[in-house]
C-alpha cells in the first residue's frame, strides 16, 4: 500500500483548499484513513478520520471548517478545508490503517499548506 498526497499550497486566511490522497492497493482492506498535520516546532496531530463505513471524526480545532471524505471508486481520500486560518499552516500527511489479525499502517508524503494572514 502506498499513499500519495497532493493539493497543498499557499492561500490567504479565509480561503479554501482541497487535499487529496490516492491509495494504491486494496482500499477495502483499510479500516480507517486519517489526515494528520505537523506545524513547525509542534508535534504531529490528528486532524480528521474516516472509517471504512464512512464515520468521521474531527479535531475540535477544525470542526465545522474541514470535511473528510473518500471515493472508493477512485481509491482517494479528500480533505476539504474552508475558512482557513494561519494556525492551519502545517505539513499535512495522509495515513491509512488496517487491523484484524495484525495491525499495519501507512503514511503518505506530506503536502505543505501555508495560510497567510
Amino acid at each position: 500500500v502506498q499513499l500519495q498526497a497532493s493539493g497543498g499550497g499557499l492561500v490567504q486566511a479565509g480561503g479554501s483548499l482541497r487535499l487529496s490522497c490516492v491509495l494504491s492497493g486494496s482500499f477495502f482492506s483499510i479500516n480507517a484513513m486519517n489526515w494528520y498535520r505537523q506545524a513547525p516546532g509542534k508535534e504531529r496531530e490528528l486532524v480528521a478520520t474516516i472509517t471504512g463505513d464512512g464515520r468521521t471524526n474531527y479535531a475540535d480545532s477544525v470542526k465545522g471548517r474541514f470535511t473528510i471524505s473518500r471515493d472508493n471508486a477512485k481509491n482517494t481520500m479528500y480533505l476539504q478545508m474552508n475558512s482557513l486560518k494561519p494556525d492551519d499552516t502545517a505539513v499535512y500527511y495522509c495515513h491509512a490503517a488496517k487491523w484484524g489479525r495484525s495491525y499495519a499502517d501507512y503514511w503518505g508524503q506530506g503536502t505543505q499548506v501555508t495560510v497567510s494572514s
